[in-house]
């Protein structure tokens, strides 16, 4: 498996583990938790499934979305499926196709606005054309691995895979039986926008292929349907945006909005950071270690007020971690350990949502000891 640092540039693997954790901030000691089920969710098991985001609607159902029908972490299958459940992650249905482009599409998320429209965010990346020449050029893969890889890579012309490169988002308002055309939605970040109280959508990520590469937070006020700029994240002394991925917000009870966010620069290297907006969006704070390592993060605020982030862990131990904030996002807990049992740093991109009964599900993907292909895990687990 490759290791690439900067994942949001080609996306070919595990981020180093020698980063060192560095920081100021005290922690408070973890949350009692109980980890009531772990298990497998994919239906495909011959398929590879990467970064996935887990939603609840408003009607109680589940959807979870990953990029699937894949070979391996980079290859020219990726397309992006949806699963339902009905009965709070115990089953899932068999995943439908919600976009299948002419190259990798990565990343997915899905998102219930509160007039109940469905969004579905993806990116597309070129990054397998690397392996595929090398093998065309080398010779040493089986001929009926490079005959498929071929085909896929041949769908379309030369011209017409780059036009297909970008950041996409489709739209359903009848509950996901049909969906929109893909269109341009500015930003990507693999956990995708969120739900404001003032009515508008936030979607904090990267412009991943227009030059400069911002970072920074866009809106929505017509359900998702358009989306504009409206702020960048500034960038700390000594570091390089480019270096910043995957964003993911949450909205606080104070009337705040925190940003988290994938930092590859040297200072803080593999830690999560964390950048404050109290204008509704419009200015943010330098962003700052919270003393995490691990990433990328997904942020829930929970019924009690309190804010939950749950985030790859890809060294000892292997696995996926979640920390509470008591005080709206200013401080937070020593870790939970979601899953320690990884077999390789092929993992993580959790998501977590909260049933009526207080209990939560977090799902995530793993490489799994003794397999060839990711597969989507859950945790059904509550704090005590």
């Amino acid at each position: 498996m490759n290791t690439d640092l900067s994942r949001r540039s080609f996306m070919a693997g595990a981020v180093a583990t020698t980063a060192v954790l560095s920081s100021s901030r005290a922690h408070a000691a973890s949350p009692a938790a109980k980890i009531d089920e772990t298990r497998v969710v994919s239906h495909l098991k011959h398929r590879y499934h990467g970064w996935p985001t887990l939603a609840r609607r408003a009607n109680g159902e589940l959807l979870l979305v990953c990029s699937g029908g894949r070979e391996t972490h980079v290859c020219p299958f990726g397309r992006v499926e949806l699963m339902r459940s009905h009965d709070g992650g115990m089953t899932w249905s068999w995943p439908e196709v919600v976009i299948d482009g002419p190259i990798d599409d990565r990343d997915a998320s899905v998102l219930e606005t509160a007039n109940g429209t469905l969004l579905v965010t993806t990116f597309t990346s070129l990054a397998y054309e690397a392996d595929l020449n090398k093998a065309q050029e080398g010779g040493n893969w089986p001929a009926d691995k490079l005959a498929r890889w071929q085909a896929a890579h041949q769908r379309v012309s030369a011209e017409q895979r780059q036009a297909a490169l970008g950041v996409w988002m489709k739209r359903s308002t009848d509950g996901g039986v049909t969906w929109s055309g893909r269109y341009d939605c500015l930003v990507d970040s693999p956990h995708g926008p969120i739900q404001l109280a003032d009515g508008r959508l936030l979607y904090a990520g990267k412009d991943l292929w227009r030059e400069p590469h911002r970072v920074g937070v866009c809106e929505s006020i017509d359900d998702g349907k358009t989306w504009k700029w409206l702020a960048e994240i500034p960038t700390r002394d000594g570091d390089d945006h480019k270096q910043y991925h995957e964003l993911h917000a949450v909205e606080t009870t104070d009337g705040r909005i925190i940003a988290q966010i994938r930092n590859h620069n040297s200072k803080n290297a593999g830690e999560t950071l964390q950048s404050e907006s109290d204008d509704a969006g419009k200015t943010w704070s330098k962003p700052q270690a919270i003393g995490v390592w691990g990433l990328p993060s997904h942020l829930l605020r929970l019924m009690d007020e309190r804010l939950l982030m749950s985030y790859g862990h890809r060294r000892g131990p292997l696995g996926n971690q979640a920390r509470i904030s008591e005080d709206h996002g200013r401080t937070w807990s020593e870790p939970i350990i979601l899953s320690g049992d990884g077999a390789s740093g092929d993992l993580g991109y959790p998501s977590t949502v909260q049933l009526d009964d207080g209990s939560l599900v977090t799902v995530w993907y793993e490489l799994l000891k003794g397999t060839a292909h990711a597969q989507l895990r859950q945790a059904k687990w509550r704090l005590a």
